[in-house]
């Protein structure tokens, strides 16, 4: 599959935001769109997401037939996209994923997923796929550790690459899954996000909107649902939230 066309902004509210008002206007993409300068980037649960330039932010807009709970599958293909990008440029191992789409450079949070839809008005779903990464620089002061690819390049590159650059690399890598998503179904994509996650199992505290829950973690589902054995016995399947394993917060 070719990478979808990118559309470069000096400065923007949101990405995301771009993405919608697009959608909302009658636009199917797939189209990425990407700024140096976002001055209202947003996280999961309405978060505000640093903006720093020499950081890559960038939503691509597309439209899909499947149904809401498939489309949703598209959360595990950008997480994979995202490491892959890392991959070209990190230091080997580092690139790791945590449940469901945080993925981490030495164990620290280096990206951030949000994933957006909506009706459109030409049948099916909108999704706007947000992603931010670190490349130049971590935020300070977050709940938990930040890094960013500058601080855990390979040996032989001495700077991390361009916005520019790293959005190219981005669309191709989406597109690679997104094609292996349509042809051969959710599996294999589910498969490569597996094998990148460091801990799928284990004590786990999960947050979920106005409620927090504790258990064990023994795996994923099917369609990548957390399954967390609660200390009653009962199974509670986790389809979205904040997770922390190992720990109780």
């Amino acid at each position: 599959m070719l990478p979808a066309p990118v559309i470069r902004f000096d400065q923007i509210d949101s990405t995301n935001a771009e993405a919608r008002r697009r959608a909302e206007a009658g636009e199917t993409g797939p189209v990425w769109l990407t700024a140096r300068r976002q001055s209202a980037g947003r996280g999961r649960r309405g978060r505000a997401w640093e903006s720093d330039t020499g950081n890559l932010f960038a939503t691509l807009l597309t439209t899909t037939r499947k149904p809401p709970a498939e489309a949703a599958q598209a959360t595990f293909i950008a997480a994979l996209a995202v490491a892959d990008l890392l991959d070209a440029f990190a230091a080997p191992g580092a690139v790791t994923i945590k449940w469901p789409n945080d993925v981490m450079l030495g164990g620290a949070k280096a990206a951030g997923i949000l994933v957006e839809s909506g009706a459109h008005d030409g049948g099916g779903l909108w999704l706007a796929v947000g992603i931010g990464v670190n490349l130049a620089h971590a935020p300070e002061g977050t709940e938990r550790p930040a890094a960013a690819l500058a601080s855990h390049l390979r040996p032989d590159i001495a700077y991390p690459p361009s916005p520019d650059v790293a959005v190219d690399v981005l669309a191709q890598a989406w597109a690679d899954w997104a094609g292996r998503w349509e042809e051969i179904g959710f599996q294999p994509v589910l498969d490569a996000w597996v094998r990148r996650n460091a801990t799928l199992s284990g004590p786990c505290v999960a947050r979920l909107g106005h409620e927090t829950v504790e258990g064990v973690a023994e795996g994923v589902e099917g369609d990548g649902s957390l399954r967390l054995r609660l200390a009653d016995g009962t199974l509670r399947l986790i389809s979205a939230g904040d997770v922390f394993f190992g720990e109780a917060v």
